[in-house]
């Protein structure tokens, strides 16, 4: 069973980003968004998405860096393959991971949300690994944020429709647990 200590996960690897800053309401987390990552795309392992989160990735280790060089993004966790679970940001935090967004008539997801990132790409299949930690997450933020439940679980794809489309088909959203 995963704890938090001061809305930090406790089992979780912790890589601190600077990305982020302070929530408007800290209290006011009412929405998990599921996204997913690989750096280079398709590809997985390795420290690019650390270093990415931590705006330290080398923009001439591979071609496509140099189209993210210039950016500023975060996640509260990332999910990785072999189900290893890294945090970035305190949940009590504003992490820059759900951009122009808007979920059930609130626009700026990132002031109320979560965001969790899964190793993976839209068209390949996720992990068992990574669908048993995910669960495990989300049963822990739902039991410690009184906002949360399982029907305030969203795909990026959902809050920012035509502009993203992670996690993907590829993504089975009946592996949630209820």
């Amino acid at each position: 069973m995963l704890t938090l200590t001061d809305h930090w996960i406790d089992q979780a690897r912790r890589v601190p980003s600077p990305n982020f800053n302070e929530r408007p309401d800290p209290d006011d987390i009412a929405l998990v968004v599921i996204h997913n990552i690989s750096l280079p795309p398709e590809r997985f392992g390795g420290a690019h998405i650390e270093a990415f989160f931590q705006n330290r990735l080398d923009p001439d280790a591979d071609p496509y860096f140099q189209t993210i060089r210039d950016l500023k993004v975060s996640s509260h966790f990332l999910i990785r393959r072999d189900g290893e679970l890294v945090q970035f940001v305190a949940c009590d935090r504003r992490a820059w991971h759900a951009g122009v967004s808007s979920w059930r008539g609130r626009d700026n997801c990132n002031d109320f949300a979560l965001g969790i990132e899964l190793e993976g790409a839209d068209h390949i299949p996720y992990e068992e690994a990574q669908y048993r930690r995910l669960n495990a997450l989300l049963d822990a933020l739902i039991a410690h944020y009184p906002g949360l439940s399982r029907d305030t679980i969203t795909g990026h794809e959902h809050i920012a429709p035509g502009r993203k489309t992670d996690p993907g088909p590829a993504f089975d959203w009946s592996r949630l647990q209820s």
